[in-house]
């Protein structure tokens, strides 16, 4: 009877394939790459041009409305309705004095519906606003 040693069959492994690892790289990064500019901001709006880059807010005292040409109102990414919204600003300021509203509203927006945000924020005694432009476009 012939016995066989095990180490004439073992084969080491000298090279690692990474091709698996490079598709999965790939992938992750089309998947970032498409999904970023998605979560910049929650509704795709045409701001009118104008105005400066801002200078250093505290990030924490800034709460950003929304308002559509249709009138549907975001605050924070949340939709919901104008008297929602100003109860939510009005709750957030009698937490923070410092408290800054960023009105952003399409360029063809109705001005009504951004004089409402700004109407309900200043019966709130809410006085620090802004309407936001987009200082980049020419």
């Amino acid at each position: 009877m012939r016995r066989f040693s095990q180490r004439s069959h073992i084969v080491t492994l000298s090279e690692i394939n990474i091709t698996p690892l490079l598709d999965l790289a790939f992938v992750l990064l089309i998947i970032f790459v498409i999904t970023t500019p998605l979560l910049e901001q929650s509704i795709n709006l045409k701001l009118p041009t104008g105005g400066t880059p801002d200078k250093k807010i505290d990030p924490r005292s800034v709460r950003t409305v929304e308002v559509t040409t249709t009138g549907v109102y975001t605050l924070d990414k949340q939709r919901l309705g104008l008297d929602q919204i100003i109860s939510k600003l009005a709750a957030d300021f009698r937490g923070n004095p410092n408290l800054i509203v960023y009105i952003r509203a399409e360029k063809t927006s109705p001005y009504e519906n951004v004089a409402a945000v700004i109407d309900g924020c200043q019966k709130r005694g809410i006085t620090r606003y802004s309407l936001r432009t987009d200082p980049t476009a020419k």
